[in-house]
């Protein structure tokens, strides 16, 4: 498989990983890998049930909010600000059909919009990075 396309919006703080499988398995597998990692799942909302609950369309979106207290509580402690960061999220989507990506927070943009002195929650990005790009 080549290396996926992976971006970042310097103004979102966003990173972008592009993936070739199916909305639902992204999401999927995302889950396992957390659940493998040993990392916890706080929630997953389908956007898009919700949307139709209000009798509107919205294509494909799962939001799942993850984390680790043990790592995310003390940088809370010290940043309460923080908090509105946190748990971490990751959202799936599908652009258009057969196109879906995943978007994280960027570990530099929670570092200068908190005033941290340092890039937290890097080793998630690079999870993601291996996740997607496996072998690579």
């Amino acid at each position: 498989m080549k290396p996926q396309e992976i971006t970042t919006d310097a103004t979102s703080g966003i990173i972008r990983f592009k993936r070739p499988w199916s909305f639902n398995e992204t999401v999927e597998r995302i889950e396992a890998l957390l659940q493998a990692k040993k990392i916890k799942l706080f929630a997953k909302i389908d956007q898009t049930t919700e949307a139709a609950a209000v009798s509107l369309t919205l294509r494909p979106t799962t939001l799942l909010i993850f984390g680790d207290p043990a790592k995310g509580t003390p940088l809370m402690d010290t940043y309460p600000g923080l908090a509105i960061d946190l748990p971490l999220k990751a959202l799936v989507w599908e652009a258009a059909p057969g196109e879906v990506y995943i978007g994280l927070t960027s570990p530099e943009f929670l570092q200068q919009r908190h005033g941290l002195p340092n890039a937290p929650f890097a080793e998630v990005v690079r999870l993601f990075t291996t996740f997607i790009n496996p072998g690579v």
